[in-house]
This record gives C-alpha cells, structure tokens and sequence, in this order.
C-alpha cells in the first residue's frame, strides 16, 4: 500500500500537460495564418501606399508625350518609386509578396522609360490596392467622419496656406515651394481618393511645407480629410447624387466605407460614369453609408457571387477569403434568428458554406465551385423565406430574446456554480472574491464591448471568431487545470490527509486565480456571442417588438439564477468524495465542449483549416464534423483519461 498523498496544489505533470495542449494549438494556429505586419511593418507599408498615391497624382502632370515638363518633380516621383521598391523588399514575406516586388520594379522601369501618365497611374493604383490587401491594412474610419469638426479643423490649421476656400490662395502661400495645393484643381482631385489625403495629413510630404499632422487624432484627420475631399464638389452635384443613392444608384458599388475611401472619382468614373455626383453626396454625407449597409443574406450572395469570380480568375486565396466574408459578415448575423425557426436548415447552410471553403482550398475544378455556390443560394432561398414577414412578432422576438440568453448562459452558469460550490462546501470562502471578481470583469468588459461595437468601430466577423476561438482554448486549458485539481481531491483519504496537513493553503493563490481566470473566461465568451446575437435581433424587431426582446432578456435571466441557484444548492449536499468527481467531471465536460467550440470559431475565421468528415454535428456539446475539431477533442479526451488514471494510480 501506497503511502497517503500529501500534495497540497495539484501535479506540475498533468498541469504542464494541459498548458501544453494549448500550446501545440497555438502552434497550429501561428503555423496556419498568414504572415500579418509588426507595427513597424504597417507603418512602412502605410508610407508606400502614400508616395504611390503620389505618383499617380502627379506623374501625368510633370511626364507628358514621353517629355519631362519639371525635372525636379520628375527626380522626385522616381525617387519616390525606388523608396517604395526599397520599403516592399523589408516588408515580411506574404502571399503574392513577389508579384508586388515585380509590379514596384515595373513601375520604377515606367518612369525611367517615360512612360505615358496614364499608365503610370493605373499600375501605381494596382499596386496600391494590392498591397492594401496584402499586408490588410486599416484604411477605413473607425466611425463615422464628422465633417463640421473636418471644417472647423480645416479653418484653425490649413487655411493659413490654402486659403479659406481651399483654393491654395491663403495669406502664406505667396512664395511657397511647391504652393499649396488647390483642392478645386479637377486634374489633381480626381486622382486622389480620400485614403490619399487621409495619408497626406497623418504623413505629410517630405521636402515640402506640408507637414504630418501626427498630433490630430485618427478621427479627426479622417474628418479633415473627408472635408477637403468635399470641397471640389458643388450643391448641385450632391443634391443630383442624393437622388440618385435614394433611387438605390451606387448602392452595389459603395457596399460600406472602403469603396468610398480607397477609389478615386477617376476609378469611379472608369466603373460608372453617372456615379460621379453619388460619390460626391457620400463624401460629404458618410452617414448615408452606414444607413445604407445591405441586409446579411443579400451580403452572402453578393460575396459568393464575387468569390465564384475570383476563383475563375485564378485568385484562390481571395476566393477563399470572399468565402469566409459571406459567411462571417453575412449569414453569420442572422443565424440566431434562423435557429429559432429551422435550426435544421441554418446547419445545413453553416455546413455548405465551409464545404465551400474546404472546395476552394483543395483547388476544386470551377464548375465544382459554381455548383456549390448554386446549393447555398438555394439554401438561402429557403432561409429569407423562413425568416421573410417583416419585422419578428413580440411573441418570436420574447422567444428568440429567452432562449439566446438562456443557451448562451446556460454554460457560464454551470462553470460558476460548480467552482463557487466547491469553495463554499470547503470552507474556503476567502476565494469567492476571486470568482465574483472574475465574472463581473466579465460583464464590465462586455459591456465596454458592445459600447465599442455599437458606437465607435464594427468589429469584423474575422475578429468576432478570433475573440470566440482563442478564448474558448484558453478556458479550456483552465478548466483542465482546476479540474484535475478536484478529482485529485475526491479520493476521501486523500482531502482528510490535503486537510490535515494543508487547511491554510488548500486553496493557493494560483489555483484561486485560475478560478478567477475561468470565470472571467467563461461569462466574457458567452457575453460575446450574446451581444452580436442581440444586435442582429433588435434590428429585426419594431417598437413593441423591442420590449419583448427586454422581457425576454428579464426571464431568461431569473431562470438562470434559479437554475444556478438550484445547482448550487444541491450541489453542497452531495458527499466530499461524489460532489468533487462530479465537479471535476463537468469540467472536464465543459472543457471538451469549449475545445471543439473553440475550433469550430478558428476554423470559421479562416485561421485553422476544416476538412469535414461524416460525422454528427451537436454544437450544443461542441461537436462539429470536422478532422480538425473531433481529433483536437479526442486528444482533449485522452488527456482527462490519463489524468483520472494517474491519480487513481497516485491513491491506491
């Protein structure tokens, strides 16, 4: 017979174990994404996209019919394409980083060469895009450009210099090298797109007075940029281009805020020469956009519409992120509201869209993709005419309201009362400020993160599962960790030894912390999902419909306080022995759960790949049927087995 254990804190083995079952999933993930620009990286991407922006501007009017009009201004635009050549060489290495090197040595070749402007323009416009897409950076305002405080600026700083009008005739001008710029100029602003002046002001421009406005913050120099953006543009043309955008003109082109900043009014007049006048109207009404935002099905058919495009072109990766998009940003919004009335159908539709992912990324042939795409729309059919009449009725609206919460809360609930149980049924009640700290930082953070969602910045589908994803791996590993702990502790002559010869540490400091951990994890990961889920429903409902989103959101929450309330009760009933192998078992549960949840958000998101298996899909226990999520759990489940066999090893 084995001597009594007299460990107080749980084994560094199975606890290295668990950290490293996080850690090999990191691995994967850090293996699986693509290569993303360190801080410094971004801003020497910024500085390219910016002189590119440049020589598209100003070459056409400096190089004419293969002669130089200023040769100053010429040395500067070749200059400018040897820097950004130079800046792409040190940017990391990323998708079609090659193809961006040729297209800067092309560019910097064209000048040489003398090149008509119009070419020049184009290939630095592509390049500029392309980069942008590359390296992903921000090139949309986080909200909402504020023109009045765009003007206001305008006055106080860039007045001085380009006059009160913005025709560069201001008191400091005379005797400027360059002169200010006109923003009235139409040769000139046509060419600039609004990211271009948004760069302008952050950047400035090197070996001229116009300095960066660092001091400014990011959305007051996207005010300011939009306000001078503006100014070319007359009443008439914005009171023409307000007609037209209620008419529904230009509503497939200005899709949100990016296609409104990155294009040139010479880029949109190449697309659609009437849609001049629209963009004039947004440019000086941004908010027009956001009121304008297309419903989510209609934004899964326009991105599976343009990832069947991509992918006929050649372009799988952008197929596969469109891919990704439709489901994210589009059907994603209104899948709540779709389980509510045919859960069914919505798996079949979550299961077609990653079948289209897995298709694109195993280089299926392009009428296998067309077919695929066929099926979802099919499938979206089915879906708009099930959630088609108009805004919900109080009574789905209660329902929808009831069961979002209640589900979504339904396993923070068992988490919390399983842990505040075990330190009330020891004595230990010391910790419950730990617990209780953990979950209400939760709610705090939560509601901080449906003030920013909703008033400050969209919080993109991508980011949504990333939060989703890792969070869920890391509760996962925590609960593992507390888990183990409890069942070392449920052998009887184990606890009455732990208490014996441990009653002032039996609850350490680290293992109160990690319960402070896993209540914080656990409530914030349900907020989250709660709150886009909310955010999708009150959009569905009317006046009277939003009070039973409330009364729903009241019931759900008095019976998850019954419900935990209950747990807790009974719970500090049962025998030492049984109540701490339940509890470890629960964890262990909810930690399986979280792990194939977790996944199945990563693999949404595009980090993790997902090849589907025939399996059965229960996303209530985490179990989705993918390789990736069921081996990933398996390996969560051979863990927790070779823990219970190592303590029952360690008791006998």
């Amino acid at each position: 017979m084995k001597p009594p254990v007299r460990h107080a804190l749980p084994s560094n083995a199975l606890l290295l174990r668990a950290c490293m079952l996080l850690f090999i999933v990191a691995c994967i993930v850090t293996i699986s994404m693509p290569a993303v620009a360190a801080p410094g990286d971004n801003e020497k991407a910024q500085t390219v996209v910016h002189m590119l922006d440049y020589i598209g501007v100003d070459y056409p009017e400096f190089v004419q019919d293969g002669k130089i009009m200023n040769a100053e201004e010429y040395q500067e635009q070749r200059e400018f394409a040897t820097q950004s050549l130079a800046l792409l060489a040190q940017l990391p290495v990323v998708a079609g980083h090659t193809a961006l090197l040729n297209d800067a040595r092309q560019l910097l070749a064209k000048i040489d060469a003398k090149a008509a402007g119009s070419e020049v323009s184009a290939l630095s416009g592509r390049l500029r895009a392309d980069i942008i897409r590359a390296y992903k950076l921000s090139v949309v305002p986080r909200q909402t450009p504020d023109l009045t405080q765009g003007a206001r600026l305008f006055a106080a700083q860039c007045a001085a210099c380009h006059g009160a009008e913005g025709r560069g005739d201001g008191p400091l001008a005379k005797g400027m090298e360059p002169s200010p710029s006109d923003f009235h100029d139409e040769a000139r602003m046509t060419q600039r797109s609004l990211y271009g002046l948004y760069n302008t002001i952050s950047l400035g421009v090197g070996g001229t007075p116009m300095r960066a406005f660092s001091e400014f913050s990011e959305a007051d120099r996207w005010a300011l940029a939009f306000f001078v953006g503006s100014l070319r543009s007359d009443d008439d043309s914005v009171a023409k281009g307000e007609a037209a955008w209620r008419q529904g003109k230009g509503k497939t082109l200005f899709t949100g805020m990016q296609p409104l900043v990155t294009l040139t009014p010479n880029e949109v007049a190449d697309k659609d020469g009437n849609l001049d006048a629209v963009r004039a109207y947004l440019t000086r009404h941004p908010d027009a956009i956001q009121a304008a935002k297309p419903a989510p099905l209609d934004f899964t058919r326009t991105k599976l519409e343009e990832t069947e495009q991509a992918y006929r072109k050649g372009e799988r990766e952008a197929a596969r992120q469109l891919a990704i998009a439709a489901y994210l940003e589009g059907f994603e919004l209104v899948e709540s509201a779709l389980d509510n009335v045919d859960a069914p159908l919505r798996t079949d539709i979550e299961r077609e869209m990653m079948a289209l992912r897995a298709a694109v990324g195993d280089g299926k042939p392009a009428d296998a993709i067309s077919e695929q795409v066929k099926r979802i729309n099919a499938l979206l059919e089915r879906a708009e005419e099930k959630l088609s009449g108009g805004n919900l009725s109080p009574t789905a609206a209660f329902v929808s309201s009831l069961l979002i919460l209640l589900r979504e809360g339904l396993e923070a609930i068992l988490v919390l009362s399983a842990i505040t149980a075990f330190v009330v049924k020891t004595g230990r009640r010391d910790a419950l400020p730990y617990i209780h700290a953990g979950w209400m930082g939760a709610v705090a953070l939560g509601i901080v993160t449906w003030l920013v969602a909703r008033y400050v910045l969209s919080i993109s589908g991508a980011n949504r599962e990333l939060t989703e994803g890792f969070t869920a791996l890391l509760a996962a590993a925590m609960l593992l960790y507390v888990g183990y702990w409890l069942h070392s502790r449920s052998n009887a002559q184990a606890w009455q030894n732990f208490i014996r010869d441990h009653v002032n540490a039996a609850l350490g400091r680290r293992t109160r912390w990690a319960m402070a951990g896993i209540s914080f994890l656990a409530v914030y990961r349900e907020l989250f999902e709660v709150i886009l889920f909310y955010e999708t429903l009150w959009a569905q409902v009317d006046a009277e419909g939003q009070g039973a989103v409330i009364g729903g959101i009241i019931a759900a929450a008095i019976l998850l306080i019954l419900l935990g309330g209950g747990i807790l009760r009974y719970s500090v009933r049962l025998p030492i022995g049984p109540f701490f192998a339940a509890t470890s078992g629960l964890l262990a549960l909810m930690a399986i759960v979280f792990v194939g949840n977790g996944v199945a958000a990563l693999q949404e998101a595009g980090v993790l790949p997902s090849t589907l298996v025939n399996f059965f899909s229960l996303p209530l226990l985490g179990i989705h049927p993918t390789s990736q999520g069921l081996a990933l759990q398996a390996a969560t489940l051979l863990l927790v087995i070779t823990g219970l066999w190592f303590n029952r090893r360690k008791g006998a």
